[in-house]
């Protein structure tokens, strides 16, 4: 069955970037910490990245998330989705207008200009199609940013929630959840390791 996962990670205050997160420095001063994970060669972390990555069919990005990665300082043939697992699912990015021009050209691209649900209802068939190709389940996975992930979570789309707890403190940033609406959360997993404590929860609507 094809799920829709909200996975970010996050400091221990709530923010998904520091602060004054730009076109060079995408997660703003001191924001690099929270991906530490995502680099390291703790067995855990690898097992982590490695087993989300995976199970990725498709992926749902916002518009500025999409402008970092298709930066000229963001995602090449080394780092790139799944960190340094470069996995190739299909991408659903949500934007207003559709860019001119892409530079990762080898990546799958949907530009959806009608709004998250219609991105995540594209992604899914994305997923869906990919299951069946390989014979396997395959998620959605909503990738980011925070707005778009707040977003999903407020609007009853995600049916999980994965952290990336990291051990830093920025004071200020990007907040993961702002106003959100209540929901309640099922705790499925908790992974602690050397650089972060990953968290999985159900998302009951």
């Amino acid at each position: 069955m094809t799920r829709i996962v909200a996975d970010i990670s996050v400091s221990l205050d709530g923010f998904v970037t520091g602060p004054d997160p730009g076109p060079v420095g995408g997660l703003g001063t001191g924001g690099d910490a929270l991906h530490t994970w995502a680099f390291s060669d703790d067995p855990e972390d690898r097992r982590v990245l490695s087993e989300a990555t995976a199970r990725s069919g498709a992926v749902v990005l916002g518009r500025h998330l999409f402008d970092l990665v298709d930066g000229p300082n963001g995602w090449n043939d080394t780092v790139g989705y799944g960190a340094r697992e470069v996995g190739k699912p299909a991408f659903v990015v949500v934007t207003s207008s559709p860019p001119e021009s892409v530079r990762l050209t080898d990546l799958d691209w949907t530009f959806v200009t009608t709004g998250l649900p219609d991105a995540v209802t594209a992604a899914r068939g994305r997923a869906e199609a990919a299951s069946a190709d390989s014979g396997k389940d395959l998620d959605v996975v909503l990738m980011g940013g925070g707005a778009t992930v707040g977003s999903a979570l407020d609007a009853g789309l995600a049916d999980v929630l994965t952290l990336h707890l990291a051990p830093v403190v920025l004071g200020s940033g990007t907040p993961l959840f702002t106003g959100a609406v209540p929901r309640t959360l099922v705790q499925r997993r908790v992974t602690p390791t050397s650089t972060a404590t990953h968290l999985t929860y159900d998302v009951l609507r």
